[in-house]
């Protein structure tokens, strides 16, 4: 009895702990406009490409629409999910084709606003990116794959007490 005791708390600590943590998640703090979010981003790629006063001016208001897209993409995500909606297949198929579209238009605008050496550097910049981007996932499904085999763990040796006990 004491063991149940015992694990029964373990196991409400631990949901305590972990509803803080995605609470915190949640809460990061205030979001930048998309004016400012443009902004930092031109200011930041001026700084790696050396660009000139017109292209920081073109870059920024390329960053803006994209930005722009994103954003209603993202509040018509939430509100489906909000909705408890699953978009069909084909709107899934809409989603993803008006994604590489503004990804397409994004390299198109990049390349007219760049010189050939600046994009080639611009080119190595975003494939950098990715691959840190894909190496973060790849964490991140690990720790996530490690706290299911944990609860898994667990709920086995919670069952065999239960057994022993009856």
């Amino acid at each position: 009895m004491k063991k149940i005791a015992s694990i029964l708390i373990l196991i409400f600590a631990f949901s305590l702990t972990a509803e803080a943590q995605r609470k915190r998640r949640k809460e990061k703090g205030p979001q930048l406009s998309i004016e400012q979010r443009s902004t930092l981003m031109a200011k930041q790629m001026t700084l790696s490409l050396d660009l000139s006063d017109k292209q920081q001016k073109q870059i920024k208001s390329l960053f803006k629409t994209q930005a722009a897209e994103k954003m209603s993409a993202m509040k018509i995500k939430k509100e489906n999910r909000a909705n408890k909606k699953k978009p069909t297949a084909d709107e899934i198929y809409a989603m993803k084709n008006k994604v590489l579209d503004n990804r397409i238009a994004f390299k198109k605008g990049m390349k007219n606003i760049l010189t050939a050496e600046q994009f080639e550097k611009f080119q190595k910049m975003a494939k950098v990116k990715k691959m840190k981007g894909k190496k973060m996932m790849k964490k991140k499904m690990a720790r996530k794959k490690k706290m299911m085999m944990m609860k898994k763990r667990k709920m086995e040796k919670k069952r065999k007490e239960e057994k022993g006990n009856n």
